[in-house]
């Protein structure tokens, strides 16, 4: 049920509810000229104890991926996924006294309260007043680059897909071998993901910068790129853009093989909600490499 109270419609069981909630805070609360309201009065409208507290039209606030922007909006459970947690912000209107607690001492002239509820379907969680600057959304803002990281977290980031040197093959000392990845949106990139909360849309885009190799013997080498595939027609020749020669071999090394490490960097470029951004992800792929001497026959 519903009244015109200076041309606003109110719904009455919420007014009461406004007012109730702002009484319980204090005990006793006095708006604006009216009279006062205790926590046991039924404010009801029009029946003279208070003032008929006004509404606003009522902001859902959620994001479209099924998360939520700010702590206001929503949450994360631990398994890190996001909750379909919404809330409504209800306008206080007219104002309590500049000493309620609820302004938690901000200056009434220079901001606006607000009655936050927050439902996720299924529970509600309990309502609380905010202050908010006037004239200001009192949704809580979305931080563009949170949202880029929940774009990259929603992408399938691997480690490098190393093609050669494979764990099932035989090298050998002195002889330059030749190190490379396999390409793809998820060992290389690019890979490209959105985000959305609060009317806010961020796209990022991910790509390797580089790929360091740990040999297992020491060395370290650091490939700019995906590396070189070898051709039989390279003979011995070493590779323009990622290898390395072993000076001795695996023998030694635990089950007779170096374990190499594969470790690349992801980097990525962001942009949204007027703002732009670089993000780094690492990820690594080990491998066993057996390593020999050649076997000259007499």
């Amino acid at each position: 049920m519903g009244d015109e109270v200076d041309g606003h419609k109110v719904d009455r069981s919420r007014a009461v509810l406004l007012t109730r909630r702002l009484a319980v805070l204090t005990g006793a609360i006095v708006l604006a000229s009216a009279g006062v309201a205790h926590a046991g009065d039924d404010p009801d409208v029009g029946a003279g104890k208070c003032q008929v507290i006004k509404f606003c039209v009522d902001v859902g606030v959620g994001d479209e991926s099924g998360g939520s922007g700010g702590q206001a909006g929503g949450s994360q459970g631990g398994d890190g996924s996001d909750s379909k947690m919404k809330c409504t912000y209800t306008k206080v209107d007219p104002k309590p006294p500049a000493n309620h607690p609820a302004w938690k001492g901000k200056d009434p002239k220079k901001n606006d309260l607000y009655l936050m509820e927050c439902s996720d379907g299924e529970q509600n969680n309990p309502a609380g007043f905010i202050v908010v600057p006037t004239g200001q959304n009192p949704a809580p803002q979305v931080d563009p680059a949170e949202l880029a990281q929940r774009a990259v977290d929603s992408m399938t980031l691997l480690g490098p897909d190393i093609a050669s040197p494979r764990g099932a093959g035989k090298y050998t000392v002195g002889v330059p071998m030749w190190m490379w990845v396999n390409q793809s949106a998820t060992t290389y990139g690019p890979n490209t993901a959105s985000a959305t909360a609060g009317g806010v849309t961020v796209t990022a885009t991910a790509k390797v910068s580089k790929v360091v190799w740990r040999m297992g013997d020491g060395a370290s080498v650091t490939c700019n790129g995906p590396g070189t595939p070898y051709t039989s027609s390279q003979g011995m020749a070493q590779s323009p853009t990622c290898g390395h020669v072993y000076a001795k071999t695996s023998s030694g090394a635990k089950n007779g093989k170096y374990p190499v490490t594969a470790t690349s960097t992801w980097t990525i470029n962001w942009q949204g909600g007027g703002q732009a951004g670089q993000l780094t992800e690492v990820r690594q792929t080990n491998v066993q490499v057996a390593v020999g001497e050649v076997q000259v026959v007499r």
